[in-house]
Formats: C-alpha cells, sequence, structure tokens
C-alpha cells in the first residue's frame, strides 16, 4: 500500500492560506480595535460636555434662590473683576452662599462665595472666586479654578421682543449709553482634537423661597 502524504506544493498553499487568514484576522481586530478606541473618545467627550453643562446650570440656577438671590435683582449681573493677571474685565458674577465643589479652600471655608465666569486661550473655562468675609477681599485678587479646559469660547445670547428672536453675540453687548448689558443665555463651545460641541445654560431670575421639587 501506498502512504498518503502532502506534497511540497500542498502545504506552500496550506501555509500561505493560513497566513493570509492571520493577516485578514489581525487587520479586523487592530480596526475594531481603532474604532473602538475612536468611539470612547466620543463617548467620554460627549459625557464631559453634559456634565459640565449640567453643573454650569445647576450653579447658575442655585446662585438664584435665597440668601444669595434677592427677589426683584437679577441673581447673575456684570462687574468688573481683578484676576491675578492684573488685566481688569467685565466679568459674569453670582454669589453662593457656601461656595461649591470648585471652591477648595486652603483653610476654612468661608460663606458668601463671589464667583465670576471666564474663558481663556488655552486654559478653558475659569471659575474666579473669593469672600466677601476674605480680609483684603476689596483689594486681592480672586482665586482661579479651571472648570473644564475644553471650554474654547463662550458667547452671549440676547433676546430681541422687538424682532421676537435670539441674537448671539460673541461679546457682550453695550446699550445706547455704553453700558454692558447683562445676557440672557450662555453659549459654551467644547474642543477637543477634531471634536467640537455646542451647549447652552439660561441665567436665571432670582426666586423668592425654596425650590419646588
Amino acid at each position: 500500500m501506498k502512504r498518503a502524504g502532502f506534497t511540497m506544493l500542498e502545504v506552500l498553499i496550506a501555509v500561505v492560506l493560513v497566513a493570509l487568514m492571520l493577516v485578514g484576522l489581525n487587520t479586523f481586530i487592530f480596526s475594531m480595535g481603532e474604532l473602538w478606541g475612536r468611539g470612547t473618545d466620543v463617548r467620554l467627550f460627549d459625557q464631559h460636555v453634559r456634565n459640565v453643562t449640567r453643573f454650569m446650570q445647576e450653579e447658575l440656577d442655585r446662585a438664584a434662590l435665597p440668601p444669595a438671590g434677592r427677589s426683584g435683582q437679577p441673581a447673575i449681573t456684570l462687574q468688573e473683576i481683578r484676576p491675578q493677571n492684573g488685566a481688569t474685565e467685565f466679568m459674569l458674577t453670582f454669589e453662593q452662599a457656601q461656595g461649591c465643589r470648585f471652591t477648595n479652600w486652603p483653610g476654612r471655608a468661608l460663606p458668601d462665595v463671589v464667583c465670576s465666569l471666564t474663558v481663556r486661550d488655552r486654559e478653558g473655562l475659569l471659575l474666579l472666586w473669593h469672600s466677601r468675609l476674605e480680609k483684603h477681599f476689596a483689594d486681592d485678587p480672586p482665586r482661579e479654578t479651571v472648570i473644564t479646559p475644553l471650554v474654547t469660547a463662550m458667547s452671549y445670547d440676547y433676546y430681541e421682543p422687538d424682532f421676537k428672536r435670539w441674537q448671539t453675540e460673541a461679546t457682550l453687548r453695550r446699550d445706547s449709553a455704553g453700558k454692558q448689558v447683562t445676557p440672557q443665555r450662555l453659549h459654551f463651545k467644547f474642543t477637543y482634537d477634531k471634536l467640537t460641541r455646542e451647549t447652552m445654560v439660561t441665567l436665571p431670575n432670582a426666586s423668592e423661597g425654596l425650590p419646588q421639587f
């Protein structure tokens, strides 16, 4: 009887087929891993955008509640703030009775925290804050905390009742007397690599009593 076996050609063909299969499998695995990684970046970015936007809306809403918010007075105003770099500018400013999680005090936490918002190139969205009870409140610049480095721009929405429309401005609007006008809404532009998102928060008015749940 003749023993059945593989010829050299058959072995070579089998090796080539296995090699091609492995190359295709590796390509598929690496491509799926790359797609999954990209998808993870998008999901994490979107989650970060949602969390920051929710945080900002909650903080602004909280500023409109007593005792920080006083009925008949705007909860968020424009005030001239001198930051640590010394360049004075008008910023959206509000007060928090007990601060927030970004107000990390070097010592004992103080109440009546004055907070301001600004966006700086290559730094992101910043919270400037200090307490009215600090000894040198009127003289020392506020502390600065980066809320997120991914906010690259902040714009302002103004409602025009005569035309019944919203107008978005890149800078704070001025009235006929040259005074800055507080907007009704804020737009934040988030940027990460080639991804961009835009979100909006509403500036509340001061209200009486406790919030409704």
